[in-house]
């Protein structure tokens, strides 16, 4: 395990509205305001999304389960934005339903707001980490890095 010790910066109030592209959004916002390192949380209604439910198998690299829907689904979500290169990246991990059915997993693609997502995003300074290519794992992972903050 490795962990660095940092502090809150400054806090995001962000109302999406109908039809916005959540992923888009939030890295607009991440590049338009500076934001390196931090956290999101958030909640609302989502028309559609394709997400990563887990890994068909327990190995490594892993071969994704994908989950699309565009039914109107509620979402109760928490994510990290850490930056790769040049632009930022989003992990965010969600539960989103409809009726009695739920999927819990990771939105990577097409995510269109219904109606509202209200988020939060907390910056966190400090704290020395990107996300790299991990070429064993096959995809950018969260890198924690010593030196200049």
């Amino acid at each position: 395990m490795k962990y660095q010790q940092g502090s809150l910066g400054r806090v995001f109030l962000l109302k999406f509205e109908d039809k916005d592209n959540l992923l888009y959004e939030i890295k607009k916002m991440a590049v338009q305001e500076t934001v390196k390192v931090g956290t999101i949380m958030l909640l609302g209604g989502v028309r559609s999304a394709g997400m990563v439910t887990g890994p068909k198998e327990a190995v490594i690299p892993p071969d994704p389960t994908w989950s699309d829907f565009s039914d109107a689904r509620e979402i109760l979500g928490f994510g990290t934005l850490f930056w790769k290169d040049d632009e930022p990246m989003i992990h965010l991990h969600a539960a989103v339903g409809r009726g009695n059915e739920t999927l819990t997993g990771c939105i990577r693609k097409n995510s269109s707001v219904y109606l509202v997502v209200e988020a939060v995003i907390t910056e966190l300074l400090g704290i020395n980490a990107r996300k790299t290519m991990n070429e064993k794992a096959g995809l950018a992972m969260l890198e924690i890095t010593e030196g200049e903050k």
